[in-house]
Parts: structure tokens; sequence; C-alpha cells
């Protein structure tokens, strides 16, 4: 096994995509919704990254590379079409200890990206190796039809659960049995299908008096939302 699974942390983070066109854009948009702090450089942009740069979502540099653009970066994403240039972006970033990926050459990466799954902080990544990015698109596909957004709103009632039992200073060890009770009484399928009263009564049965779904759900939600 070659590939090491792993979940980064990259919020603030500071990342270099390079390449401005259809992969760019994509691989730029992926960094920032998981909070990164994106640069892009390239001659050519395309509109997306245009409308990301136009509203400071990112910062952007339209020109060609230079092997300084690397300073103070935490990983690179090469994402152009010129494979010289590719190989520059992977010796530039191998001798500065850096995190590379070259879009779709995973033999000149020190890390791929998996196909994802994603239904807020429910992620699901598949990985063939590198060996068929087009296996891995077509299980991803297969998956999005089994995993629908009730397990994103479950994760987040999960986490709104655990904040509340933390706070009213439960001992974490007993909170696990609490959680089995609650995923094997079908909690999953009460949210899919929006059973408040029923997911109610399940949580005062389970938890006690005082958890309620929509006051839980109103918990995990930002100021300006």
């Amino acid at each position: 096994m070659r590939y090491f699974p792993v979940n980064l942390d990259i919020r603030d983070r500071h990342c270099l995509v390079v390449g401005g066109g259809r992969v760019g854009a994509r691989k730029a948009g992926a960094l920032l919704q998981c909070g990164a702090t994106v640069t892009v450089v390239s001659p050519v942009i395309s509109p997306p990254l245009a409308e990301l740069a136009g509203k400071n979502a990112l910062s952007l540099k339209q020109r060609p590379y230079r092997p300084s653009d690397l300073e103070g970066m935490f990983l690179v994403i090469g994402a152009t079409d010129n494979q010289t240039l590719n190989r520059q972006i992977h010796d530039d970033a191998r001798g500065r200890n850096l995190l590379c990926n070259i879009a779709d050459r995973p033999e000149i990466c020190n890390f791929i990206l998996p196909a994802i799954v994603r239904r807020g902080d429910f992620v699901v990544a598949i990985s063939t190796a590198g060996k068929s990015p087009a296996f891995a698109k077509h299980v991803r596909k297969c998956l999005e039809t089994q995993f629908g957004p009730e397990y994103g709103t479950l994760l987040n009632l999960m986490g709104a659960i655990r904040a509340r039992l933390l706070a009213d200073a439960h001992e974490p060890e007993i909170h696990k049995p609490l959680f089995e009770q609650l995923i094997d009484a079908n909690l999953l399928g009460l949210v899919k299908n929006n059973q408040v009263d029923r997911i109610d009564h399940l949580l005062e049965k389970v938890l006690g008096p005082g958890y309620r779904y929509d006051q839980l759900m109103r918990s995990t939600q930002s100021p300006q939302e």
C-alpha cells in the first residue's frame, strides 16, 4: 500500500494552484471550500476564477509560474496542460518539502486527491491509488445516490448533542452507548423524513429532558445564518 489515508486541516493555510483553466478552477474551489487561503497563478484565467478573484475569495497572479510562488505555501496543486511545467512544479515543491499534487499525474505527486461524496461535514472518500480515476468517479456516482443530505444533518445533530453532553459535564466515555442507542433506533431515518416529534421523543428517551431537535439544530448555525 503506497498511500497513507489522511484528512488535512487546511483552514487558513496558504495553498497554491498553478493553472487557470477548468481543472484549476475546480481545485481552487475545493481548497476554498475547506477554508484555505488560495493563490492561483496562470497567464490565462477562466471566468469562474476571475469571478472568485473579483469577490476577493482568492489571490490571482495573472502571469507565468515562478519558483518563488512556492514561498510560504503549505501545499501546491499543478493543473496545467504543460507537462514540462508540471514536472518543474513537482521538482520545485519537492526541493522545499511541500505537499504537491499534479492533476492526472500520480507518478509525480506526493499526495493524490480522492473522489469525494460530501454531505456537509459527512465525507466519503474513494481512492484507486491513482490507477483508475474513472472507476473512482463511477463509485462516487453510485454512493451519491446512497448518501443523501440527511447524513450531513444527522452529523450536525450528533455534534450538537455531543457539545451539550460535554457542557453538562458528562464523562466522554459514556457518550458512545448513548449515540449507539440513537443510531440503532433509526435516528437517521427519522431525520431523513423530518419526523421532528418522533426525534424529540427518541432524544428524551435516550438523553433525558431538554434535548429538542430544533433547539439543537439552531445551535449548529453560525451567527450570520
